[in-house]
């Protein structure tokens, strides 16, 4: 099986510019770094390792020190997990100032904690890139569908279920929830009580993909709306999820309309709602929605990737008629996405793409399924859901 390290990443870091760096904890953010600045000409600084961090925290000004002592012989300097340390920014701008020849790489697993402090993000002095976890086109030949439904696909997590070691593979899963909630959430203090933040927890797993209301979740826990409201932007801020915001050409419109919500990865998803030791079934509920889950994270991640500024959304109406996924390219095109973890989706599948298209008469229907080959139905093209990255120009290396 392959190893984390051989394996190609979508996102190309850039050598000539200074950026931050920004994903979850555990998609392999150091691992693409230090494959990325690998010579001598490197000078890198950890945050979690302990003694560094007392250093750096006592004295920032020993970071400035260490530097400019190399200032000669680095062309990069690494700095991971930097919200831990946020006050080295103001360093980091007075050194890029300084130092053209110097690139500044800065990592870390949530912007949260810098935005909240007034932290110093350097006015555009320096990228903001993200990385997620694994997609199927950079697994390539090592991806498996059933596993990535079932325990995601954060790096080690996902070579160890597709190895075999799946009881591994859920104990990691389980202690990434926890260390979620231990580190995000508590040493951050963004929530006083760690107990209510739980229970939201477990119901944002079951609302997972679908409207929000956010009175109605909040009735259910004994919360106040608006604390779900603000709970469910914690998730996003410390990038365990996101928004999937309704259709429309009116931005007045979309503000007053609930989003979706879906978590960041599959098995994280199943981990926080105490179902990684259940085995998936196809032809199930719960299948089907881990598969339109996968397929929309999928998407959504491949497009950051390729940096296309293509708009995300979902259609409904009041009758209830829906399209999974819509599309809008930067040139106007529309795509509208229908998925059916189906090897034949049936007719009456397309009743929500039928009516979108009523509404938008030029827009490109798609059904994404399990099916081995393609098909038309009516308008309507029914694909193997790989093929569908290529007919909507989200194929990277």
């Amino acid at each position: 099986m392959t190893n984390l390290k051989e394996i190609p990443r979508s996102l190309e870091l850039p050598t000539e510019s200074s950026f931050f760096l920004f994903g979850p904890r555990q998609v392999g953010k150091t691992t693409l770094i230090r494959n990325t600045f690998i010579d001598s000409s490197t000078l890198y600084f950890d945050l979690l390792v302990l003694e560094e961090f007392i250093v750096l925290s006592t004295d920032p000004s020993a970071f400035r020190s260490q530097v400019e002592a190399k200032k000669d012989t680095i062309k990069h300097v690494v700095i991971d997990e930097i919200q831990k340390l946020p006050e080295l920014l103001d360093e980091v701008h007075s050194l890029i100032e300084k130092y053209k020849s110097i690139n500044f790489i800065l990592s870390g697993s949530s912007a949260r904690k810098l935005k909240n402090q007034g932290a110093n993000l350097l006015g555009g002095r320096a990228w903001t890139l993200s990385l997620g976890p694994l997609t199927h086109q950079e697994l390539k030949g090592d991806f498996d569908l059933k596993t990535a439904l079932e325990y995601g696909t954060l790096p080690q997590i996902y070579l160890l279920a597709q190895s075999g070691r799946t009881m591994e593979a859920q104990k990691y899963l389980k202690s990434y929830v926890n260390t979620y909630l231990e580190e995000e959430i508590k040493a951050e203090a963004i929530t006083r009580n760690l107990g209510s933040f739980l229970m939201f927890l477990k119901l944002a797993a079951q609302e997972n993909g679908n409207i929000l209301n956010y009175s109605t979740i909040a009735r259910g826990i004994n919360m106040e709306a608006h604390t779900v409201k603000n709970y469910f932007q914690v998730l996003e801020d410390t990038l365990l999820g996101f928004f999937l915001m309704p259709f429309t050409d009116s931005i007045a419109k979309k503000i007053r309309k609930h989003p979706k919500f879906y978590f960041f990865d599959t098995g994280v998803h199943r981990a926080i709602s105490r179902k990684t030791s259940l085995e998936l079934e196809k032809k199930t509920k719960e299948y089907g929605e881990a598969f339109e889950h996968f397929l929309i994270r999928e998407i959504i991640g491949i497009s950051k990737y390729a940096d296309n500024d293509y708009e995300f959304s979902f259609y409904r109406t009041q009758s209830n008629l829906e399209v999974d996924l819509i599309i809008k390219t930067p040139q106007g095109e529309i795509y509208a996405i229908e998925i059916k973890s189906s090897n034949n989706p049936a007719n009456q599948s397309f009743a929500g793409l039928k009516s979108f298209a009523q509404i938008c008469p030029n827009a490109r229907l798609f059904c994404a399924c399990t099916a081995l080959k393609a098909s038309m139905q009516g308008n309507i093209e029914i694909l193997p859901w790989q093929e569908l990255f290529v007919k909507i120009n989200l194929v990277v290396k």
